[in-house]
């Protein structure tokens, strides 16, 4: 049999099992994954150790009641996916791939498309596989994706940071893939994604923006073309993908930070161009999504101005950083659909997976490989995990501050945890005294159209109306009335530093990153140590110079000074005690402070 039809389908494969997998757990009956990556000479049939369950032969032509039974596994399926389930039709649950004829697959196809209409969903054919099987007729396996069609807004939204260094190809590829249009060769796709008049002139991103690339449920590509606008997309879209485009300068690695630790990004994007390889920032930003846990794939751009020995030799300096200790990471060069299919699926359950494409925004070279990847990533998340969350006390982070005339105050931000709804009544803080101030959520938008509810993990921005811009700031939180939340200005943390040019040291000053926080604090103390060196592991000790913060324990924790940096996570918190009472007025109507 064909190995790598055994390497995509049979248990060799981390990514898919013998039938089906739905996004997000096991179903009763299946296991997790295995761990290949590296497309290698496996077995010639899919071992049973990994795989998830499998669809049974009754698929062909079912009775009454066990296509009930089918039609409430997809149900199951689906919501555990958050609306994306995966099938593998022609698989035995013991990995075996034993095939389907074509007319066997043609009926089998035709029942899962009645049982997709039943739920309310499409389907898509990923990939079809002939399979070498002792029979005289040939015989086919086929992976096939079932889509939720969306209602009430609620379709599946994953949050992509885009990295790399300065001028390797970020903002122009996000314009390729959001606006339909390939590239000039001379950064027109990349002007409608600057916000500022500088950065037009420089071609360089000092911001952060956000993009969409929306996917219906049929799997294909909803944007900015046909002159579609930001509520359309949101309406003809089952998948929303959200690109975050960070700046690439070091001078702006401030703000890079910020969009990393506070957006709380679920994949990361890091753009190497071709012709310079791994230069500038680039390490750097690879450092700082492993730092933070944040799962990454590579994508090699601008590869119309290299020869293919270039590009080669690339992909090789990628390949050799990613395998060294350090990083641990396997790499997987993706240059067909079937690579694309298998790299997503791996990708999403192994952390050491990362995905390389090589593409190029003015010819479109592979671009649509990128988009398969895209349409089949899943989630990190399963339902019953977002359920938990959204059963807490409501929690946003506060990261983006405007005024919009007629609108009033507006806060852009993530909501951590709890649900948000219109009308509703939170407070905000911690002010720079460490009170809290209570106000009213006015109206929500969710990735630029009107939404009622904002659920756990989903960005959004709020209309506060009249309440006074001047009294928010970024890192400020807003909470149910009902949370006690806990306020510091003094912290401990376990850290590992990373890089120090001579000791560090009590008295040294670094900004810290928690979240959306970020300030300068001070080092107080140096539990069991007098200074640390590069390297080193300690407990210290920081208290913030200027105002209190909202922090909870085990947070990520991210500091640098100059070429001074660090990683670690809050352990303990020395509390800033409130009264008794809780909210008192003090500032006037319609605030409140405690």
């Amino acid at each position: 049999m064909d190995s790598r039809v055994s390497e995509l389908f049979g248990g060799c494969c981390r990514p898919t099992g013998a039938a089906f997998r739905g996004r997000g757990g096991a179903a009763p009956g299946g296991g997790g994954g295995g761990s290949k990556a590296k497309k290698k000479s496996g077995r010639s049939r899919g071992g049973k150790a990994n795989n998830p369950p499998y669809l049974p032969p009754e698929l062909v032509n079912p009775s009454q009641y066990r296509f009930e039974h089918l039609v409430t596994q997809m149900k199951w399926r689906l919501q555990e996916g958050r609306g994306e389930a995966v099938y593998q039709i022609g698989v035995e649950d013991n990995g075996l791939l034993v095939g389907l004829s074509e007319e066997e697959m043609r009926a089998s196809l035709k029942t899962l498309r009645r049982m997709a209409e039943k739920v309310g969903a499409d389907i898509t054919v990923l990939r079809e596989r002939e399979v070498d099987y002792d029979s005289d007729v040939p015989r086919k396996i086929t992976e096939v994706l079932v889509r939720k069609v969306p209602d009430n807004q609620q379709f599946l939204d994953l949050r992509v940071a885009v990295l790399g260094n300065v001028d390797s190809g970020k903002s122009t590829l996000l314009g390729v893939l959001t606006q339909g249009e390939l590239d000039n060769g001379r950064g027109r796709a990349r002007l409608n994604l600057f916000r500022h008049l500088h950065e037009i002139q420089s071609g360089r991103t000092s911001s952060i923006s956000f993009e969409i690339l929306g996917f219906n449920s049929k799997g294909e590509v909803v944007n900015y073309s046909d002159s579609r606008t930001a509520e359309e997309i949101c309406e003809s879209s089952s998948k929303m993908i959200t690109f975050i485009d960070l700046a690439g300068h070091h001078k702006y690695l401030k703000t890079t930070i910020f969009g990393l630790t506070s957006y709380c990004p679920d994949f990361a994007m890091l753009v190497v161009s071709a012709n310079t390889g791994i230069a500038g920032t680039t390490r750097e930003h690879l450092g700082l999504a492993m730092a933070l846990k944040v799962p990454f794939f590579i994508v090699i751009s601008k590869v119309d101005l290299c020869s293919k020995a270039t590009v080669e030799r690339t992909v090789k300096q990628l390949e050799r950083i990613l395998k060294q200790p350090g990083c641990n990471k396997l790499p997987l060069l993706v240059t067909s659909d079937d690579d694309a299919v298998t790299a997503a699926q791996q990708f999403a359950q192994s952390p050491n997976i990362t995905p390389i494409f090589t593409l190029s925004s003015v010819s479109g070279e592979n671009l649509d490989l990128v988009k398969v990847f895209l349409n089949i990533l899943p989630p990190l998340t399963n339902s019953k995990e977002q359920e938990e969350l959204m059963q807490q006390l409501t929690e946003f982070q506060v990261d983006e501050i405007y005024t919009v005339p007629e609108v009033g105050t507006v806060v852009g931000g993530t909501l951590s945890s709890g649900i948000c709804r219109e009308g509703e009544h939170l407070v905000v803080g911690p002010t720079d005294d460490g009170k809290f101030l209570r106000l009213k959520v006015c109206s929500i938008q969710r990735n630029r159209s009107a939404c009622r509810v904002l659920r756990a993990g989903q960005a959004a921005t709020l209309a506060l109306g009249p309440f006074d811009r001047s009294l928010l700031r970024k890192g400020m939180v807003m909470v149910s009335p009902e949370m006690n939340p806990t306020i510091c200005s003094v912290f401990e943390a376990e850290i590992v530093l990373l890089f120090h040019a001579t000791t560090f040291r009590k008295g040294f000053q670094v900004t810290v990153h928690v979240g959306n926080v970020r300030q300068t604090a001070v080092v107080e103390k140096i539990h069991g140590k007098d200074k640390l060196r590069t390297g080193e592991k300690a407990v210290v000790c920081f208290r913030f110079i200027k105002h209190p913060e909202y922090l909870k324990i085990g947070a990520k924790l991210l500091f640098r000074e100059g070429v001074t940096k660090g990683i670690g996570h809050v352990t303990d918190l020395q509390a800033i005690t409130t009264k008794e009472n809780g909210l008192e007025e003090s500032l006037g109507p319609g605030q409140l402070s405690f």
